[in-house]
C-alpha cells in the first residue's frame, strides 16, 4: 500500500494534537500497519534519565509499532512551557524551518506505512522572527488533519485555521472534534455549524475520558473514515 503520511495541526494550544496523534497511530497499528509519529519541535520538558523530553512526544514516541530513539520523535525541544521562539531566544539558539525539515525528512526515510508530523500550539506559531512552524508544514507538503477543540470561539478558530492552510496551498484531509460534549454550551448546535460551513470532511467526534475500548472505537472510525 502507499504511504501515509499526515501533518497534525490544532486551532489553538491544548487542543488535542497528541491525543488525535497517538490514537491514529494506535488505530493504524491495531490494522497491522507500520507506524511512528514525529513533534519535529517542543516546549516544555522534565529531565528524564539524563536528556530532556516533552511529554507528549513521549506519547508519540510510545505509540508507534516501530521503535524510533527520542531524538528522532523529537529532535528540537526545550525546558520551558512558551512559545518555542522565545524559549529558543533565552537559550541563544535560532531554530530554522531548514533544520527542522532535515531532521523530518530523515525520519521518514524509516520504512513505514503510517507517518504523522505533530505540530507545535496553532498553525501560525512563530520560529523565529521570519519563520513559522506553518512554513516547515508547507514545506513537507503534507495533507493535514485539523483538531479543533470544541469549546466557546472554537468556530472562528477553525474557520481561520482552514483559510489559513488552504491559502498556503496544503490540502485538508479533514478535521477531528475533541471534547466539549460535557462543558460546552450548545455543542451540538455548533457541531451542526462546522460541518456545514467547514468544506472538509468530518473525520469524527471524540469525548473526554480515560483511553479504553470506548476511545479506541472512536479512533477506529476516525482511521477509518481517514484510509477511506
Amino acid at each position: 500500500m502507499a504511504k501515509q503520511q499526515y501533518f497534525i495541526t490544532g486551532t489553538d494550544t491544548d487542543a488535542g494534537k497528541t491525543h488525535v496523534s497517538v490514537g491514529l497511530l494506535k488505530a493504524a497499528a491495531r490494522q497491522g500497519l507500520r507506524t511512528f509519529g514525529v513533534k519535529p519541535i517542543a516546549a516544555g520538558a522534565e529531565w528524564v534519565d539524563g536528556k530532556l523530553c516533552n511529554e507528549d512526544a513521549l506519547r508519540i514516541q510510545a505509540a508507534g509499532s516501530i521503535a524510533l530513539r527520542y531524538e528522532q520523535v523529537n529532535p528540537v525541544v526545550f525546558e520551558p512551557a512558551i512559545a518555542p521562539h522565545i524559549a529558543a531566544a533565552q537559550e541563544q539558539k535560532l531554530v530554522h524551518v531548514s533544520r527542522l525539515e532535515g531532521f523530518v525528512r530523515g525520519t521518514l526515510l524509516t520504512p513505514h506505512d503510517v507517518a504523522l508530523v505533530e505540530g507545535a500550539g496553532g498553525w501560525r506559531v512563530p520560529l523565529n522572527d521570519r519563520e513559522l512552524l506553518s512554513d516547515l508544514a508547507k514545506r513537507l507538503a503534507l495533507p493535514v488533519i485539523v483538531v479543533v477543540n470544541m469549546k466557546l470561539g472554537c468556530l472562528n478558530h477553525a474557520f481561520l485555521t482552514m483559510e489559513a492552510i488552504r491559502r498556503d496551498g496544503l490540502q485538508v484531509a479533514g478535521w477531528v472534534a475533541n471534547g466539549g460534549q460535557l462543558d460546552m454550551p450548545c455543542y451540538e448546535e455548533n457541531l451542526a455549524t462546522l460541518h456545514t460551513m467547514l468544506s472538509a470532511p468530518l473525520l469524527g467526534t471524540l469525548t473526554w475520558h480515560d483511553d479504553g475500548a470506548t476511545a479506541e472505537a472512536e479512533f477506529d472510525l476516525i482511521w477509518q473514515n481517514l484510509a477511506g
